[in-house]
């Protein structure tokens, strides 16, 4: 069956201004003027390797810059460009099994509320030890610790790990994580959360590109195991104390009102050290960290840290929805991808190195690019193109274009079919399906109507119009958490 995308390739190219963002949407999906000139603003004083990128389901949420973008700076990174917390992100794993019946559902939804309940305990899960083991070795300390499959780590952008050897080692890593950031992430490793983190079981309704569903172990028919959750409580530790942010919390804010000017200004060499470093880390506005110098590698090794603790983080969650599945489901989950969409990469960019900074966007590296790789090679890099739990998503993989994006696509398409709804444009789907809505209550879920797919295909259709990514196969949800 081919998938019903909307088309809009030739009556509307993506907008390249010269001196401003290229734009990718449609006369369906129009980019916010307002938000636009947000970007532009946030972005004009830094040194761009490239025209900032605006993708579909831009909109902004309560970050400095809008969601659903992708900036590349040369020499420097500038923290606000993507979330504070980095490694927030995705994964999809298959199950072999049947749909399950409503008593076996309620049975693993509720499991995972007693693993991860929100609000979250205070009980110390890891030592001191392994929280530093967790942010230098990534998904390799998590896999070790669970006894994750290796296909499963292949599965993992980057392999789950970033090499810090380039900015220092493990003792510098030690020495520079505050110890009440480190005893802070002690108290949890692995969640699911409320708000837009969520834990759905799908179902694969079509098959879009039967070889590249093949190769990435898709059938028709199967039940899949989809979550989104950030990358633990380090990562947030991290963000609040190499930048002052908008959205950090009240209690970090207190915090880091203390721990920062221990960590950053105490320790400086020098008054004009002490100065650069208020500049780059209490200055409202997160302005951009040059890498060169002593503090450029302590500002990446702490953001490399970051990523690896939240690769981690992801797969011990994974490690326990795993053990669930096969307790309440009878269950071998098997993992397909995952990936961060809040993330700073070193890549190249015309050539040339660069630093790209990713905000509720994912990496949509081509199969030239993945060259080698024992699971990729021939597909790129798969990522997750979600709907809500009223529509379908898509697991798709990138296309020939995906260069004009940065290889980049957006994380969900969310904003997108709010938006329809809101104006009339969408509506019940016309099949008459349900989602069971789990809370993180005792409570009976809720059977939730589902939404005809007119918001998400139209999102998804700018990338496919583009060149951006081919949808594989269309997942619809039957039971959600959030």
């Amino acid at each position: 069956m081919q998938v019903d995308i909307i088309s809009r390739r030739d009556d509307h190219p993506p907008q390249v201004p010269s001196a401003g963002p290229t734009v990718f949407d449609s006369p369906e999906v129009p980019a916010d003027p307002a938000l636009l000139d947000l970007l532009r603003e946030g972005t004009a004083t830094a040194d761009l390797a490239a025209p900032p990128v605006a993708l579909p389901d831009f909109c902004h949420k309560r970050s400095e810059m809008p969601s659903s973008i992708v900036v590349a700076t040369r020499g420097a990174i500038r923290p606000a460009l993507t979330e504070s917390a980095l490694n927030c992100g995705m994964a999809l794993a298959t199950l072999d099994i049947p749909r399950p019946p409503a008593a076996a559902i309620d049975d693993f939804y509720g499991r995972v509320r007693r693993r991860y309940p929100d609000p979250p305990g205070w009980k110390f899960e890891l030592s001191r030890t392994e929280v530093l083991r967790a942010a230098v070795e990534g998904a390799g300390f998590a896999a070790e610790r669970y006894g994750i499959d290796p296909e499963d780590i292949d599965r993992i952008e980057e392999f789950g790990r970033l090499p810090i050897e380039e900015y220092g080692d493990a003792e510098r890593a030690r020495r520079e994580l505050p110890w009440i950031c480190v005893q802070l992430a002690r108290l949890r490793f692995g969640s699911i959360g409320p708000s837009t983190h969520f834990l759905e079981l799908q179902q694969v309704e079509e098959v879009l590109e039967p070889e590249a569903a093949e190769r990435l172990g898709i059938q028709r028919g199967q039940v899949t195991l989809q979550f989104h959750n950030g990358g633990g409580v380090l990562t947030g530790q991290i963000g609040g104390l190499y930048a002052r942010r908008a959205t950090a919390r009240r209690l970090l804010r207190a915090e880091m009102s203390v721990q920062k000017p221990l960590s950053l200004l105490l320790s400086a060499r020098s008054l004009a050290e002490a100065r650069r470093r208020y500049a780059a880390y209490f200055t409202k506005g997160c302005p951009s960290v040059p890498i060169e110098g002593d503090d450029g590698r302590r500002v990446m090794l702490a953001q490399r840290l970051s990523m690896n603790y939240g690769f981690a983080y992801r797969l011990a969650t994974y490690s326990a929805l795993r053990a669930f599945a096969a307790q309440a489901f009878g269950a071998r989950a098997r993992l397909v991808v995952d990936s961060p969409h809040n993330s700073v990469y070193e890549e190249l960019v015309d050539g040339e190195p660069a630093f790209v900074h990713r905000h509720n966007a994912t990496r949509a590296w081509t199969p030239e690019m993945m060259a080698g790789h024992p699971a990729f090679s021939d597909t790129g890099q798969p990522l997750l193109v979600p709907g809500t739990k009223r529509t379908s998503s898509f697991l798709c993989v990138p296309a020939s274009q995906a260069h004009r994006s940065l290889f980049t696509a957006c994380h969900g398409t969310g904003s997108v079919i709010s938006a329809f709804v809101r104006q009339g444009r969408s509506g019940r789907d016309p099949h008459g399906r349900h989602t069971l809505h789990y809370g993180y209550t005792d409570a009976a879920p809720q059977s939730v109507p589902q939404l005809d797919d007119r918001g998400v295909d139209a999102a998804v259709g700018i990338l496919v119009d583009n060149g951006l990514v081919r949808p594989v196969a269309r997942l619809r949800p039957f039971a959600v958490l959030t």
